[in-house]
C-alpha cells in the first residue's frame, strides 16, 4: 500500500478499506490527511458555512439496567436517586428552550425495565400536542432494541409508531464501538454491534433521519475503529435512495473521570489533540457518502475542535443548553450562542444555524443583537 495512492483515491471519492483505513492511521502525515479532508469538505459542502443548533438534551430517566462501565449518570431500579421525568418538568425545559433560541429536545434515557412502547408514545404525543413546533430528536438504537425486546416486536414496528407519535428523528447513540469483543468489555447489557446496524437499517426504511457516531480511545484496536466507520459506511449505501440515512457523522473521545473503566481497569483517555484531529480528517476520507462531519466541542474543547474544521469537519454540534450523560464523565466544556458563533469566526468560518436536518435556520429575533457583524 501507498500513503500517496490511496489518498488520490480517497479524493475519488472511491471506498477505502479497513485495512486502508488502518494503513493512512499509521502512515500518513497529519498535514497530508487533513488537506485530503478539508477538499472532500469543501465538494462536499460547498457553501463553506460551519452549523450549528441550539438545542436540549432533557433525560426521559436515569433508570438503567444496562450497565455500562463508562457512564457514571445511570442508576439501578429502585435507587433513591432514580427518577422519571414529570410533564410538568419536560414543560419548564421546553419554554426555556423556546426562550433560548432552540427548536429541539434530544430525549434519551436508560434502559428502563418498565417503560414499554405505550410511555414513549404518549410522551412524544402529549409534547407534541403541547409544543407543536418542537422537535424530537429522541432515544438511540439501544433504547429502540431495549423497546423491541420487552415489547417482542421488530425494530421496524417500533420506530414506526414511535415516528407517528411524534419522533422526528433518531440519534446515533450507544454505538461507542460497534465491535461485539468490545461492547461485551464495555456495555454488556446493550444490543451488540450487529443490532445497533440493524436497528438503523429499519429507521432509513421507514425515512426517518438519523446520525451515527464513535466514541474511541478506551479498550477498541486501532482495527476496530476503522471496522466500525466501514460498517457504517455499508449501511449508508444500504438505505433507499430518497431516504435521508445518515445525516451526519460525530466521533468523540471516551471521557474517564470516575468510570469504572477507570477505576476498575485503569482505562483513561489518552486520545491528544492531534489524534482526534487525525480521526475527524480519517472520518471525512473514510465515509464519503456521509456529508456532515460534527466536531466534539463538548469532549475535546473549543481549540482542538477549531483546527478540526480545517481538517474535514464542518459542522460544530449544539449548544446543548443542558447535557448530563458525557457531562457526568468529565467534559468540561461549555458554549453559548454567542461564544460558538465567535468560535467559529475565529476559525475562519461563518456560523450558520441549522435544523436537526441541517437545513438552515434564520437566528431567532431576541438572538440577532448577539451576532457578531461579519
Amino acid at each position: 500500500m501507498n500513503v500517496s495512492n490511496l489518498l488520490e483515491r480517497a479524493l475519488r471519492f472511491e471506498f477505502l478499506s479497513k485495512e486502508q483505513g488502518v494503513f493512512l492511521y499509521q502512515n500518513a502525515p497529519t498535514a497530508d490527511l487533513t488537506f485530503v479532508a478539508n477538499e472532500l469538505r469543501k465538494i462536499q459542502v460547498p457553501h463553506g458555512k460551519v452549523t450549528w443548533q441550539i438545542d436540549r438534551n432533557v433525560n426521559t430517566t436515569n433508570v438503567c439496567v444496562a450497565n455500562c462501565k463508562f457512564c457514571n449518570f445511570f442508576r439501578r431500579p429502585g435507587h433513591e436517586d432514580s427518577y422519571i421525568t414529570d410533564i410538568e418538568s419536560y414543560k419548564q425545559k421546553i419554554e426555556e428552550t423556546f426562550k433560548y433560541g432552540g427548536d429541539q429536545l434530544l430525549l434519551q434515557g436508560g434502559h428502563h425495565p418498565n417503560l414499554g412502547i405505550d410511555f414513549y408514545k404518549n410522551l412524544f404525543k402529549q409534547l407534541k400536542e403541547l409544543y407543536p413546533t418542537l422537535k424530537l430528536h429522541s432515544l438511540g438504537p439501544p433504547e429502540i432494541a431495549h423497546i423491541a425486546k420487552l415489547e417482542n416486536m421488530r425494530h421496524i414496528d417500533v420506530l414506526t409508531q414511535l415516528k407517528a407519535a411524534g419522533l422526528d428523528s433518531l440519534p446515533g447513540a450507544g454505538a461507542e464501538i460497534l465491535n461485539d469483543r468490545v461492547r461485551r468489555l464495555i456495555s454488556k447489557g446493550k444490543c451488540g454491534g450487529k443490532e445497533w446496524l440493524d436497528v438503523m437499517r429499519a429507521a432509513h426504511k421507514i425515512n426517518l433521519p438519523t446520525s451515527a457516531t464513535m466514541m474511541f480511545g478506551h479498550i477498541e484496536t486501532i482495527e476496530e475503529r476503522f471496522e466500525h466507520l466501514v460498517w457504517i459506511r455499508e449501511v449508508q449505501e444500504e438505505k433507499p435512495k430518497d431516504a435521508y440515512g445518515f445525516i451526519a457523522f460525530i466521533p468523540w473521545p471516551f471521557q474517564d473521570d470516575g468510570t469504572l473503566l477507570k477505576r476498575l481497569r485503569g482505562i483513561t483517555n489518552n486520545v491528544t489533540s492531534e489524534e482526534y484531529i487525525r480521526m475527524i480528517a480519517l472520518s471525512r476520507i473514510m465515509l464519503p457518502n456521509i456529508k456532515n462531519i460534527q466536531a466534539s466541542w463538548l469532549t475535546v474543547g473549543k481549540r482542538t475542535a477549531q483546527l478540526c474544521l480545517h481538517a474535514g469537519a464542518n459542522d460544530f454540534g449544539s449548544i446543548m443548553i443542558e447535557e448530563n450523560v458525557v457531562s457526568a464523565a468529565g467534559a468540561p466544556h461549555r458554549f453559548t450562542s454567542k461564544s460558538i458563533q465567535e468560535a467559529i469566526l475565529e476559525a475562519g468560518f461563518e456560523p450558520q444555524l441549522r435544523t436537526q436536518k441541517y437545513e438552515f435556520r434564520e437566528l431567532p429575533a431576541h438572538m440577532v443583537e448577539q451576532v457578531i457583524n461579519y
